[in-house]
């Protein structure tokens, strides 16, 4: 190879590797459609490229999902109003998020999004015949007799149970559990990092995985994913213009119009960066500015909302994992639906700041319920324009919750939040001066 060819794939790699993730995953899934129809069913030797990143994937979910849970539920404070308030915070957030998927089920019931696909099952999985456990059987089920064997079996719900009550266990025993914490904090970090380093191999993975799929069973099962995109966003809106305009003014007696002018800032941020993380500052400012949320509120709640409250993410693995129930033919039992709401509803707790995130829980959830994993490819295409609405989502449920709590702590300044944009600001900029004022007057 001469030193300018050498010079040019070089030059090529760097601007490949500056290009973002999301458009690189979505040049992967192009490329590998058109190889695939191209080449047909020759292209099925690409396969084992995808299927060593579907493997890589299953490697992240236990651990990630276990250290993720116990350092979200020990971030709340032990003391008695922030303990009040992150019980307020952790019950909303489940409760909106068991309803977001629940929304995102039944859009997809509807919708019908995979119907007529008819992808042959893997090879191992036409054979299973799923037996229905009864109602009693499935909750004793989700309680692990033992954990160990849980974590090595991949038993998605009881490693949840178990990791849930560590984490209680650990805030409970105070200064005794803080070296434990901070051991998990330490280990949540590294699986946040690994993930991050997996999905920068998705699109190799989606590349390996489309050209399979278009070559073995041709371009006309890929004209659904149109319906998934309309689907998610479908239930996006149902859920941030319906659902949570009735907890504002039936729950609150608060205008929703008023709050939705308020976070118009946050929304823009996160509909563009899809980071529920990187929109924390801009939703801290509408808050406070806008909003009229005292910050003891906001500081707690936002923070917090970023870390367990995923609406967006639950509702789309609703529409998806229907999505790819249809696909495959699987039919679903009533106590399938229950338990994803109820894997969706718990995982969300551990699923903020990674990279990745929705792709990597709705493994967890196709998983728990045995759909084939093969569907995530399908999905991971399209999953930077599913992520822009699930995190629009995402960051209306943070401020909606931090609204509500902060009304029901007699911590809204009603004036402020009936305000004009502009009054806002002004009034936000004189609370600002106020507080100033007081701390100075302190330290003198």
């Amino acid at each position: 190879m001469s030193k300018q060819t050498s010079s040019a794939l070089g030059r090529v790699w760097s601007y490949w590797m500056s290009v973002p993730l999301w458009l690189q995953i979505l040049v992967g899934m192009i490329l590998g459609i058109t190889i695939g129809v191209v080449f047909g069913e020759q292209a099925t030797v690409l396969k084992p490229i995808g299927t060593l990143f579907v493997n890589i994937i299953k490697m992240l979910i236990v651990p990630l999902v276990f250290c993720s849970l116990i350092v979200g539920v020990t971030s709340m404070e032990d003391t008695a109003k922030m303990g009040r308030i992150g019980f307020k915070s952790f019950a909303f957030y489940l409760c909106t998020t068991a309803i977001a998927i629940s929304i995102g089920l039944v859009v997809g019931y509807v919708i019908q999004p995979g119907a007529g696909l008819n992808l042959p099952l893997p090879s191992g999985m036409s054979d299973v015949v799923k037996e229905v456990p009864s109602v009693m059987q499935t909750l004793l089920d989700i309680v692990p007799t033992n954990p160990i064997a849980a974590l090595a079996n991949g038993q998605i719900l009881q490693v949840i149970v178990f990791a849930v009550a560590l984490g209680i266990a650990l805030v409970l025993i105070g200064d005794h559990g803080k070296p434990a914490i901070k051991v998990f904090e330490s280990l949540a970090e590294a699986m946040y990092k690994l993930t991050d380093m997996v999905m920068k191999l998705a699109p190799y993975g989606v590349f390996g995985l489309m050209a399979w799929v278009a070559g073995e069973y041709g371009i006309e099962m890929l004209l659904p994913l149109l319906k998934v995109i309309v689907a998610v966003y479908i239930g996006c809106i149902i859920h941030v213009l319906g659902f949570y305009s009735i907890v504002l003014s039936v729950f609150s007696k608060l205008n929703p119009l008023h709050f939705f002018k308020g976070i118009s800032n946050a929304i823009a941020v996160a509909f563009t960066t899809s980071s529920s993380a990187g929109t924390l500052p801009a939703s801290m400012k509408c808050a406070s500015e806008y909003l009229g949320v005292n910050k003891k509120i906001s500081s707690f709640v936002l923070p917090l909302g970023t870390t367990i409250n995923m609406d967006g993410t639950a509702l789309y693995q609703g529409v998806t994992a229907l999505f790819v129930a249809q696909a495959f033919g699987i039919d679903l039992t009533w106590v399938d639906y229950l338990t994803i709401i109820l894997t969706a509803t718990l995982a969300s707790i551990g699923t903020a700041g990674v990279p990745g995130a929705g792709l990597v829980m709705l493994t967890l959830v196709l998983s728990t319920v045995g759909l084939p994993l093969e569907g995530v490819a399908l999905i991971a295409g399209i999953d930077r324009i599913l992520d822009m609405a699930r995190t629009v989502v995402n960051v209306s449920g943070d401020l909606v919750a931090t609204t509500v709590i902060a009304k029901s702590e007699h911590e809204l300044d009603m004036e402020h939040y009936n305000a004009d944009m502009v009054q806002s600001a002004v009034l936000a900029e004189q609370n600002i001066i106020l507080e100033n004022t007081a701390a100075k007057t302190v330290k003198s």
